[in-house]
């Protein structure tokens, strides 16, 4: 018994409008005003997972939660610390710089409950540092430390009765930083909002993390131009691929692989995660952070991991889609689709099965490896985890 809406949506809407949302586990439907609930206790740590949600049929979609953080700051005025609101509308200018000229940034990190009884957000310092990169070159006002770190714990607080059970999902949650003040001109806004929301959430992609997806490389469209904002977490960097991811999965593929825009030879992303593959002679190669490509937390990590176990990963050159299409195994990264297998690519329209389209061993390796660390299996050696409820951080 869930709500289901777009992924990472959220409805610009002010007045007292009908939402259907979880309260307490259970769906209601109401009319009542934004100010109608009141934040939830957490001061006595994480909450018992919620009774009444089918936690092994979630996917990654959005289940709406109880609260949600907000704050809002004038040009030229740094941000302070924000409130806890109850997840719901929130008014916008119809001339807010973040309709009319993209000038927003979003962020993806998850909270895990553990072996050990904790809940966790992974890496939040790293989302932290490249919100604020993106922040510098959209002229917006970067996020103090105390204030993300604020969001994501509070957020987490506030919803821990919505924080999956072990091995069985993530609290998913999305930090937005937008310009929301009103200006016609083409110029950066003259007020800014940072809201942090969360859903619940399972497998990134229809089949589950272990049954290995394929991909298809369009001909029609490039994610990111050199030069451009590639290499950041843009709100305008998703909607371009819509079309070739659509027309994709209509023809039976998970996802789309695109390359580059210069030379059109080159692997860039699939859709919104980052490739690996791993060649004949062993070597595990992900396309090099060369400007269009998002730096993600998760490709750094399994980079990490990877090496930790000894192997050779080569990260910082281009890798050609012919490579991609003669690698051994290959798997996708991202934090909504964690570590997610390719069993085939589909490029010029001839089909390259990988691993006779079956999970590689290097794939579960990384994968174990990864969830091992985030559910406190394994040792934080890098010290990756963070406890919202630690006295201090």
């Amino acid at each position: 018994m869930w709500s289901r809406g777009g992924r990472g949506a959220i409805c610009m809407r002010g007045g007292n409008v009908p939402c259907t949302r979880v309260v307490g586990g259970c769906v209601t439907t109401n009319s009542l005003p934004f100010t109608a609930f009141r934040p939830a206790s957490s001061s006595s740590g994480p909450a018992a997972p919620v009774s009444h949600l089918d936690w092994d049929s979630l996917s990654f979609g959005l289940t709406r939660v109880d609260h949600m953080y907000l704050a809002e700051t004038p040009k030229g005025t740094p941000f302070s610390k924000g409130e806890i609101k109850p997840y719901g509308p929130i008014s916008l200018e119809p001339a807010s710089t973040v309709l009319n000229y993209g000038q927003g940034l979003f962020e993806g990190l998850k909270a895990f409950r553990t072996t050990k009884g904790r809940i966790v957000i992974f890496r939040p310092e790293d989302n932290w540092k490249r919100m604020n990169a993106g922040a510098a070159r959209f002229l917006m006002p970067s996020i103090p430390r105390e204030v993300f770190f604020h969001a994501v714990d509070q957020v987490v607080k506030q919803n821990s009765h919505f924080v999956p059970p072990l091995d069985r999902g993530a609290l998913y949650l999305r930090p937005i930083l937008f310009g929301s003040g009103a200006q016609l001109g083409v110029s950066p806004s003259p007020s800014y909002t940072f809201c942090t929301f969360a859903s619940p959430v399972g497998s990134y992609f229809k089949g589950g993390r272990v049954t290995p997806i394929s991909l298809l490389v369009p001909t029609t469209v490039h994610r990111a131009a050199p030069k451009g904002s590639g290499d950041v977490k843009a709100v305008g960097n998703y909607a371009p691929c819509f079309a070739a991811q659509k027309s994709a999965k209509d023809d039976g593929f998970a996802e789309v692989l695109v390359l580059d825009a210069r030379e059109d030879k080159y692997v860039e992303e699939a859709g919104a995660s980052n490739f690996f593959c791993v060649l004949k002679d062993g070597t595990i190669v992900t396309p090099g952070l060369l400007g269009s490509i998002l730096p993600g937390v998760t490709r750094d990590s399994v980079i990490t991991l990877l090496r930790d176990r000894g192997y050779n990963v080569v990260a910082n050159k281009k890798v050609a889609i012919t490579t991609a299409c003669s690698a051994v195994e290959a798997f996708c990264t991202g934090t909504g689709a964690s570590v997610t297998p390719v069993g085939s690519i589909t490029y010029d329209g001839n089909k390259h099965v990988l691993n006779d389209g079956k999970v590689g061993d290097i794939t579960r390796q990384v994968t174990k490896a990864l969830l091992d660390t985030q559910m406190e299996r394994a040792e934080d050696k890098y010290s990756w985890l963070h406890d919202p409820w630690a006295p201090t951080h």
